[in-house]
C-alpha cells in the first residue's frame, strides 16, 4: 500500500492550495534559511556578531547637540598615528590598525604573542557638518571627534510679530 500525502483542497485568494502542514513547513524553511544566511553573513557585518568571530570594530557613541555632533570611539591599544578619520559626504569613516606584540624568555622558554588587525567603521551623520571645523582627540584609549554643524543645519529662531 502506497502512502500519499494529504493535501487540503482549500484555496487562498490567489488560487493556491492551503494546508496547515504546508504553512508550518514553509515557516520552518524560512526560519532555517534565515538562520543559515545570517550565520554565514556574520563575518561580513561590522556589528557585535562579527566581533564574536574575532573581527574587531570599535564601539561608538554618537551625540548630537544644537551646534555639533560628537562621536566617541573606544579604541584601546591603538596608537594615534595608526588612525585615519575622513568625511565623505554625510558619512564619517574611522579606520585604523591595531598592533600589539609581547615577547619574553623565562626558564628556557621563549614566549611571543602578536595581535594585529585593521578595522573600519562608517557612521552616517545625523546632520550636515562643516568638514573644515572638525576636532579629533585621542586620550586613554578613547577617540573623541567633535564636528561642528554647518550653518544650514543650525536651528534658527524665527521671531513672531504681534499684529
Amino acid at each position: 500500500m502506497a502512502l500519499i500525502p494529504w493535501r487540503s483542497k482549500k484555496q487562498d485568494s490567489g488560487g493556491r492550495q492551503l494546508s496547515l502542514l504546508g504553512d508550518f513547513r514553509g515557516e520552518m524553511d524560512r526560519l532555517f534559511d534565515s538562520f543559515l544566511r545570517d550565520a554565514w553573513s556574520v563575518a561580513e557585518s561590522p556589528g557585535a556578531a562579527a566581533r564574536s568571530l574575532s573581527m574587531w570594530a570599535p564601539e561608538l557613541d554618537v551625540e548630537e547637540t544644537d551646534k555639533e555632533v560628537r562621536i566617541r570611539a573606544e579604541i584601546p591599544g591603538v596608537k594615534p598615528e595608526d588612525l585615519q578619520i575622513s568625511i565623505q559626504g554625510d558619512v564619517l569613516v574611522i579606520a585604523g590598525e591595531k598592533k600589539e606584540a609581547q615577547e619574553r624568555e623565562a626558564g628556557g622558554y621563549h614566549y611571543q604573542e602578536r595581535r594585529f588587525g585593521s578595522f573600519r567603521r562608517a557612521v552616517t551623520l545625523p546632520a550636515p557638518v562643516d568638514p573644515d571645523d572638525v576636532k579629533a582627540e585621542y586620550k586613554d584609549g578613547i577617540l573623541t571627534i567633535e564636528l561642528k554643524k554647518s550653518q544650514e543645519a543650525m536651528p534658527k529662531r524665527i521671531p513672531v510679530k504681534a499684529s
